[in-house]
């Protein structure tokens, strides 16, 4: 069990389960209006700190820098919600009510425990008589998920491309000469008069298309980081502390 000498050990330390699990961080610590020990621990949980549970403390140790309670994560974070704020106290219902949920025997052993009074309330305290003002900070983190995926994917498109390229044909062209002394010989060592033909093949160039595949690039996927500014925007709780007390002429006097 916790003494009142070590509550300044607990507050704003780290809560830890049976396990060793982190629960959270401890807010508060409230006492039994009858016995004057510690009862309860208020058990920051959530993200950033913005839920609140409350876990008993009569069965948790001190280890090293942290509390330990005999209670599972999950269990001590699904606690039913109480009103931290309702003037430092725990009505008699929502004592119950958290009695019950932890499996204590409201009944027996914790009324005995008070001499028989049927007041369950608890106030807040630190290691002395002085109360802890606190304020909600908000931390703001990132988280890394995945946005997306991207994928490399290779097709064939069929296009259509125009080249210009010379081509060459033959194409017969008649020469006529006259009978000279020079050509005469070879001009009279036919027939005189007869029939002939004579052949002359021609030639022509055609285009010729052909494809080979040739290499142009490599292409692959990279990721780089780029840093952006978001702005977030919370909700922080603060703690207000106010005195209450009546004057001389009996009239209730209000301070901060």
């Amino acid at each position: 069990m916790i003494t009142r000498e070590q509550i300044a050990t607990v507050l704003d330390h780290p809560v830890h389960d049976a396990r060793g699990d982190k629960i959270g961080d401890a807010g508060h610590v409230f006492f039994d209006d009858v016995t004057g020990e510690p009862e309860w621990v208020s058990v920051r949980t959530g993200l950033f700190g913005t839920s609140e549970s409350f876990v008993p403390i009569h069965d948790a140790a001190l280890v090293e820098d942290h509390l330990e309670v005999p209670y599972a994560k999950d269990q001590v974070k699904d606690a039913p919600n109480v009103d931290v704020d309702a003037g430092g106290h725990l009505s008699e219902q929502e004592e119950q009510r958290l009695y019950q949920y932890y499996g204590v025997d409201w009944d027996t052993g914790w009324q005995d425990a008070r001499s028989g009074t049927g007041q369950a309330t608890g106030t807040v305290g630190t290691a002395d008589d002085a109360m802890t003002r606190s304020e909600e900070e908000m931390h703001v983190g990132v988280e890394r998920r995945e946005a997306g995926r991207a994928r490399l994917r290779k097709y064939v498109v069929t296009e259509e491309q125009q080249y210009t390229v010379p081509v060459r044909h033959e194409e017969v062209r008649v020469e006529r000469e006259p009978i000279t002394d020079a050509n005469r010989d070879r001009a009279m060592t036919g027939p005189d008069i007869t029939e002939a033909e004579h052949d002359v093949t021609l030639y022509e160039e055609q285009p010729v298309v052909e494809t080979r595949a040739v290499p142009k690039e490599r292409v692959r996927l990279t990721t780089e980081e780029v840093t952006e500014e978001e702005t977030v925007t919370g909700e922080v709780r603060k703690e207000r502390i106010e005195t209450e007390g009546t004057d001389q002429h009996g009239d209730q006097r209000r301070g901060h």
